[in-house]
């Protein structure tokens, strides 16, 4: 089916993604896999191209595209080279720079924006902990006001960008006694003294990916690194988390959809008792499903879009995104893999990368069973 929500302007931007993408990426994906990140090269001419300031002002060096269509554009683009893809720019250009555009002050924003946009400071955000998991309420990392300086004690995990990044947007307890109500977001330089990296995990699937374990222990910081009103750090992580949850939901169709693309010309070019394999009528059947469900999924997905560039998708619709998405683009490559046969589970198969890949994303940004639990609560149970 047509879709319908992208105009000339997004398609041209799609195009100079697409070429950017086969110039400067498609070519260097084993070596980004085999290093476990992507270079500051690559950073520094995305920067150039303007993909990572897409929610930046022009006055501090972004595109300032205020139109959110332009976002999921990229993080399609992205995603068909591959998740890990996605994700690193997600993180960067899609999910912490709202932190640093909309609750930051016109100091913090010259002193970080434009390189930030240049893709000369690489961002991530710490909020998962070891022992919390996707119930950020309960965090344990604290910040300790001592004079006019706050000293940030705990730990991250899990954190995508976490081993290059130069700044993370840190959640802390600021007042324990608050529960919820007593977190606040910081601006953390890591190269402060106190900030140390633990190992480069290794992860099942999405190499390309750098993502580490952050510990604080005593970094100093000042109230210019405050982020946003003392205190207030959970309410904004749940204003931002259904753009995280969407981009995440983008990034899941439009990954399986290129996988099934190519699985379908697999099938047409594969012979076996004499037919290509797609005629048999069990893949044939197969297929045609995995394509309803990608078509019907987008046409959901490409809704919350249009909402959230209007400003009116819910944390609920979001949920709902996320969860589908993740769940449909792992049945869809699994099919994948099934009819690849023994090739699909070799390495050298994007498809069987791709398997890999997809699995994290039913448990990353609130695991699916949260997403279902946020949207049984809207129901009023």
């Amino acid at each position: 089916m047509e879709r319908t929500i992208y105009d000339d302007d997004h398609e041209a931007f799609r195009s100079s993604v697409k070429e950017f993408l086969d110039r400067e990426v498609t070519p260097h994906v084993e070596e980004y896999a085999e290093n476990h990140a992507l270079p500051r090269e690559f950073w520094l001419a995305a920067g150039k191209q303007g993909f990572l300031g897409l929610e930046i002002p022009e006055e501090y060096g972004g595109a300032e595209a205020g139109d959110y269509r332009f976002n999921a554009v990229l993080t399609e683009e992205m995603a068909k080279v591959n998740m890990a893809l996605a994700s690193c720019v997600g993180i960067h250009a899609d999910i912490v720079a709202p932190y640093l555009v909309h609750l930051t002050n016109d100091e913090q924003r010259k002193r970080w924006l434009p390189a930030y946009a240049a893709g000369e400071i690489l961002g991530a955000i710490g909020m998962t902990e070891p022992s919390v998991g996707s119930d950020l309420a309960n965090l344990k990392t604290t910040a300790v006001k001592d004079g006019d300086d706050w000293v940030i004690n705990g730990s991250k995990t899990f954190i995508t960008n976490g081993y290059s990044a130069n700044l993370v947007v840190v959640a802390a307890r600021t007042a324990p006694e608050k529960k919820a109500k007593g977190i606040s977001l910081f601006g953390v330089d890591t190269s402060k003294p106190g900030f140390s990296l633990g190992r480069k995990l290794d992860k099942v699937g999405q190499p390309e990916s750098d993502t580490a374990e952050l510990s604080f222990v005593d970094v100093r910081v000042s109230n210019d690194d405050l982020i946003g009103p003392l205190d207030t750090g959970f309410i904004s992580m749940m204003q931002f988390l259904p753009q995280e949850r969407l981009n995440c939901a983008i990034a899941n169709i439009a990954h399986a959809k290129q996988i099934l693309l190519e699985t379908v010309q697999y099938a047409h070019d594969r012979k076996a008792f004499g037919q290509s394999i797609g005629n048999f009528q069990w893949n044939k059947f197969l297929i045609a499903e995995q394509v309803t469900k990608i078509e019907v999924t987008e046409a959901y997905l490409d809704q919350c879009v249009v909402a959230h560039a209007s400003g009116k998708l819910t944390a609920t619709d979001a949920a709902k995104a996320k969860y589908w998405t993740s769940q449909v683009q792992n049945e869809v490559i699994d099919h994948c893999v099934q009819i690849h046969g023994g090739y699909g589970y070799m390495n050298e198969y994007r498809v069987a990368r791709a398997w890999r890949d997809a699995r994290v994303t039913k448990i990353w940004a609130g695991s699916n069973e949260i997403m279902k639990e946020l949207i049984g609560r809207d129901l009023g149970f």
